[in-house]
């Protein structure tokens, strides 16, 4: 059983930047894969970033790719997005995301933070 806590979102310039967090908790959260989605209202769910669960191997999606890092540590349980030159279209309810269990089990989800990009 793992819990995901998603926190650091905001109201945010332009050009600005943010930090999120997840926070997990659970046995086996130390070796969960850990991805980022984000969805806007009105539209599908979309991945954003990914790190397994020792932290050296990393994903993008191609429209955060440069202006985002992934990152996690280990011993604070944590889940990292800087997300550095933030546009508009970045505006959208980010969740944090973890694999079941067991195969083909249900996937873990937190709660959401909102992230608003003003131009």
């Amino acid at each position: 059983q793992v819990r995901l806590v998603e926190s650091g979102g905001g109201l945010v310039q332009s050009g600005g930047s943010l930090r999120l967090s997840c926070a997990g908790s659970g046995r086996t959260f130390h070796s969960k894969n850990i991805k980022w989605f984000r969805q806007a209202p009105g539209k599908e769910r979309l991945f954003v970033a990914y790190i397994n669960w020792n932290g050296g191997s990393k994903s993008y999606d191609d429209s955060v790719k440069d202006r985002f890092l992934i990152s996690r540590d280990t011993g604070a349980n944590t889940v990292y997005l800087q997300m550095d030159n933030l546009k508009p279209e970045d505006t959208a309810v980010y969740y944090c995301n973890a694999p079941g269990d067991t195969p083909g089990g249900t996937e873990y989800w937190g709660q959401g933070t909102q992230v608003t990009v003003f131009s």
